[in-house]
């Protein structure tokens, strides 16, 4: 790999987390009455976004949507069999609670993620006409219509977020 290419690897990781933790910044913002701050930290992190995607393309990282699938099936794949067991396991034996339920709650949606990436590689019609809904807990994705109650971690189904 050459340098260029670490680079790119580097400043896409970094940007891809900066946007991420700005959102976590905005919604603090938000809820302590500070609109501005909030408007600033979403600002900045869609900025970041487009870094990171920039960094992406220039990777190559970005190729015909069946290969992406694929991608996202091995990417998730990965997640619940290999990092994420290892992380609670680690989690445990720090005695981290917080964390480790952090890792579990993606350990087991990535789980479904993997399911519902799996279904759209193997049929694109299933998805195209449908919702999609995601618990702000826990991340659980459903497809069709939010549950009256997210199984995962209990969260009320009137809370989940659609994405259309």
């Amino acid at each position: 790999m050459s340098k260029t290419e670490e680079n790119l690897k580097e400043a896409f990781a970094g940007e891809s987390q900066a946007s991420m933790r700005y959102q976590a910044f905005a919604e603090k913002a938000d809820s302590e009455g500070f609109p501005g701050a909030a408007r600033l930290f979403r600002a900045a992190s869609r900025a970041e976004q487009v870094h990171a995607f920039n960094h992406l393309r220039a990777m190559q990282g970005i190729r015909e949507t069946e290969e992406n699938l694929q991608t996202a099936v091995h990417g998730e794949a990965f997640e619940f069999k290999e990092m994420y067991p290892a992380m609670v396991k680690d989690s445990v034996a720090d005695n981290e609670i917080e964390a480790r339920h952090s890792f579990e709650y993606a350990m087991s949606i990535e789980m479904v993620h993997h399911k519902l990436f799996q279904k759209a590689l193997e049929s694109e019609s299933e998805n195209a006409s449908a919702n999609f809904y995601v618990c702000p807990t826990c991340g659980h994705t459903v497809r069709g219509k939010a549950p009256k109650k997210c199984p995962y971690c209990g969260v009320d189904g009137t809370k989940f977020m659609e994405i259309t």
